[in-house]
C-alpha cells in the first residue's frame, strides 16, 4: 500500500469513526465534565479529567462505527446519510468491526489505572448501551431516550471516579441529560422524518408527530428544570444560575427554528446544542471558583 492509499484508508476510517463532525464528541463530553466537576466541588483530578475526556472520544468514534453498522442496509437509502463509508462501499463491514474493537479495547485500557472495579463494572454497561442502541431504532418508540442513557453514562462513571461511589444526585443529572438528549436528538431525527418512514425506522420525530415542537421544548424545560435543582440543592451560586439562564435562552431561541420544521432549521438547532451544554458547564465551572 504506498502513502495515497494509506491516506485514502484514513480518510475512510475518519469519516466513519465522524472525527471530521466533532459535534457528537461535545454533546457527549458536556454532561461528563458537568459529573466530573460536581462530583469534585470544582475541584477535579486532572488525569481522571483527561482519561474521560479520551474516553469519550474512543466511545463516540466507538459509537458511530456501531451505528453506521447497524444502518448500513438502511443508510444508502437516506439522502444525508448515503455517502458514509459503510453505505457507499468504501469501508468493509470486517474493517469496520476491527476499528470498533480497536477503539473499545483502547477506551477499556484508559480506565485501568484509576484502579476501581466500580468504574469497570460501569464502564461495562456503558459499552453495551452504546453497542445495543443503533438497534433500539427498530422496536423502541423513541429510542432517543436509550440515547439518552447512553451519552449520559459518563456521569455515573465521573461521580464513582471522584467519590468512590455513584450518589442519588448522579442519577438525578442522568435524567437531566435524558431528557436533554430527547430533545435536540428530536431535533436532528426532524431532519430524516421523511426518509425514516420510508425505510421504518422509529425516532421520536415520527412518535411525537404534530406535537414534535412542543414536545421538543417541554424536554428542554425538564432537563433545565433538574440541573437547576440539583445546582440548588449543592448551594451553587449565582454564575451558575447565569449560565442555566443563558441555557434556557439558546433553548428559546431553539423554538424558533424548529417550529416551521424547515430540515435545514432543525439540523441548525441540533448544532446549537453544544452551547447549552457548554452554558451548564461554564456556570458549574464558575460557579466553583467563587466558592469559599
Amino acid at each position: 500500500m504506498n502513502t495515497n492509499q494509506l491516506r485514502e484508508r484514513i480518510d475512510c476510517y475518519e469519516k466513519l469513526m465522524r472525527l471530521d463532525k466533532p459535534i457528537g464528541i461535545l454533546l457527549l463530553l458536556w454532561p461528563t465534565l458537568w459529573g466530573l466537576w460536581l462530583s469534585s466541588q470544582g475541584r477535579p483530578n486532572w488525569v481522571v479529567v483527561w482519561i474521560f475526556v479520551l474516553g469519550t472520544v474512543l466511545m463516540r468514534s466507538a459509537g458511530c462505527v456501531i451505528n453506521d453498522y447497524a444502518d448500513r442496509e438502511f443508510d444508502p437509502h437516506v439522502a444525508r446519510t448515503k455517502a458514509r463509508p459503510l453505505a457507499a462501499g468504501t469501508v468493509s463491514v470486517k474493517e469496520a468491526m476491527i476499528l470498533f474493537l480497536a477503539l473499545v479495547i483502547s477506551a477499556f485500557c484508559l480506565i485501568l489505572p484509576l484502579r476501581s472495579w466500580l468504574i469497570v463494572g460501569l464502564s461495562v454497561v456503558a459499552l453495551i448501551l452504546a453497542a445495543s442502541y443503533p438497534f433500539t431504532k427498530r422496536f423502541l418508540a423513541i429510542p432517543q431516550a436509550y440515547l439518552g442513557v447512553a451519552f449520559g453514562f459518563g456521569i455515573p462513571m465521573a461521580y464513582a471516579a471522584h467519590l468512590g461511589h455513584v450518589p442519588a444526585e448522579a442519577w438525578w443529572l442522568l435524567l437531566a441529560n435524558i431528557f436533554w438528549v430527547i430533545a435536540y436528538d428530536t431535533e436532528y431525527a426532524m431532519v430524516d422524518r421523511a426518509d425514516d418512514l420510508k425505510i421504518g425506522i422509529k425516532t421520536s420525530a415520527i412518535t411525537f408527530g404534530r406535537c414534535d415542537v412542543p414536545a421538543v421544548m417541554f424536554c428542554y424545560a425538564v432537563a433545565l428544570g433538574l440541573i437547576g435543582w440539583i445546582g440548588y440543592g449543592l448551594r451553587l451560586g449565582w454564575p451558575f444560575y447565569a449560565g442555566l439562564v443563558l441555557a434556557a435562552g439558546i433553548a428559546g431561541y431553539h423554538f424558533t427554528l424548529i417550529r416551521t420544521r424547515d430540515p435545514a432549521q432543525c439540523f441548525k438547532a441540533f448544532l446549537h446544542n453544544n452551547w447549552i451544554g457548554a452554558s451548564v458547564f461554564a456556570g458549574i465551572a464558575a460557579s466553583s471558583l467563587i466558592r469559599p
